[in-house]
């Protein structure tokens, strides 16, 4: 959430800024409270001098024996009229902040103004996709036919957009997931954390889902529980109306979660396998960092969610968001986009975010140092999304029989070199 003062002093400047957003909100509201309030406070402050004269006349008549009761009436009049048109500003205030829980953060000034994710720019590429002798399949085909992927048992279950894993299938989720884990732990400096899966609404405004995209989420019904999207919301929430001391930032966390997401706003995309589900599992880095520090602490958080893929072998891109493509709570986002044959093409499998203190301010999570309490910054990213790491590894690495090489990476996880015949 911005703050109040100054969103109202630099309005003109976060107004163009916003402006570039995709869907940039409509700030005629802004303009019109504004002016209701400068108009307040001016009559107020007119009035509140006009008091002070007359208070001080009033003063000498009294000296000078004269009737001064009709005035001293005038006089509490206008402080009548001083009290309702404070009464105004506080309720003006209180709308602006209201309204300005649904504006979402102000592009940094280093993202690249554009209408949507064609104007994202690509900051470096790393790996070659793999070229092969015979037609490449996706995995929608290929976890079927090697029965370590069932699309069919999971709609009877629970419905569309939802995966059973059989057999090795599952053993390969669980062993990215204690890879990722262990590499962010052991060798990038993440401290492991284990949140609820479920949280309140006070979280999910925190890092900004409520309001305004409740559409996304599910509810517990006749709860005020919700099933997190991701694991930023109840991490980024671990210190919640908290001062932190400045000598421990930055706070580096690290969690795995399953994510429960609606989809409400796919319109169809990525329909079919694993790419888009209602649940699926992610390992989030999440930072609290020093304000002046956030942007470093950006390009390191990164980089240590390419380094799963640089180890993985999977060819990759990242590219920086555009004004357009920019998510609500974000001032910059990175994507990292892994290579999948069997679409042709990259996907994102990471965004890498810092929020300033948009975040923070929401959540009341502070700082101390010497005698100054400020907000923090908060950042995160996935690290990675696992279910679509499970689908870059099955098609970069699928062989002219039907069977998957295992990363070398992942052997000691599997103690397995290929994956082959059936999963159950």
């Amino acid at each position: 959430m911005h703050d109040l003062s100054h969103f109202r002093k630099n309005f003109d400047t976060i107004a163009a800024r916003l402006a570039t957003r995709s869907n940039p909100p409509n700030l005629d509201q802004f303009r019109e409270l504004d002016r209701e309030r400068r108009a307040a406070i001016t009559e107020a402050e007119q009035l509140k001098a006009q008091r002070n004269a007359e208070s001080q006349e009033i003063a000498r008549l009294k000296r000078a024996g004269a009737d001064t009761a009709e005035r001293q009436q005038q006089v509490r009049s206008i402080g009548d009229r001083i009290g309702s048109l404070d009464e105004q500003v506080k309720a003006l205030d209180e709308r602006f902040r209201e309204l300005l829980e649904g504006i979402p953060n102000t592009p940094h000034e280093s993202v690249p103004a554009g209408k949507d994710e064609g104007d994202n720019v690509e900051v470096r590429r790393v790996g070659t996709p793999p070229t092969f002798d015979f037609e490449p399949k996706a995995h929608w085909d290929l976890g079927p036919e090697l029965g370590i992927l069932d699309f069919d048992r999971a709609a009877k279950i629970t419905g569309a957009r939802f995966a059973l894993y059989w057999g090795v299938g599952a053993l390969l989720e669980r062993a990215l997931i204690n890879f990722m884990l262990d590499v962010h732990t052991r060798e990038h400096g993440y401290t492991e954390v284990l949140p609820p899966f479920l949280v309140n609404s006070k979280s999910l405004f925190g890092t900004g889902q409520l309001p305004k995209f409740k559409e996304d989420l599910f509810q517990c019904a006749g709860t005020d529980f919700w099933l997190i999207p991701t694991a930023e919301v109840p991490v980024t929430n671990i210190y919640r109306d908290e001062t932190l001391d400045a000598g421990a930032l930055p706070i580096k966390l690290c969690a795995y979660t399953p994510c429960f997401r609606s989809e409400a706003g796919s319109y169809g995309r990525d329909v079919r396998g694993i790419i888009r589900q209602h649940q699926f599992q992610k390992v989030e880095l999440v930072k609290f960092a020093l304000p002046d520090e956030s942007y470093q602490e950006l390009e390191k958080l990164t980089a240590d969610a390419e380094d799963i893929l640089r180890r993985l072998g999977l060819p990759f891109r990242t590219v920086v968001l555009s004004t357009g493509d920019l998510g609500f709570s974000s001032a910059k986002t990175y994507d990292i986009e892994v290579w999948l044959p069997g679409q042709n093409g990259y996907k994102e499998i990471s965004s890498c975010s810092n929020f300033e203190a948009f975040q923070a301010r929401r959540a009341g999570i502070r700082f101390h140092s010497g005698k100054k309490t400020e907000l923090v910054h908060t950042l995160n990213g996935s690290g990675l999304a696992v279910g679509r790491t499970w689908v870059a590894i099955v098609e970069n690495y699928q062989q002219k029989d039907g069977s998957v090489v295992v990363p070398e990476a992942l052997r000691p996880y599997l103690n397995l070199e290929v994956i082959r015949g059936r999963g159950e």
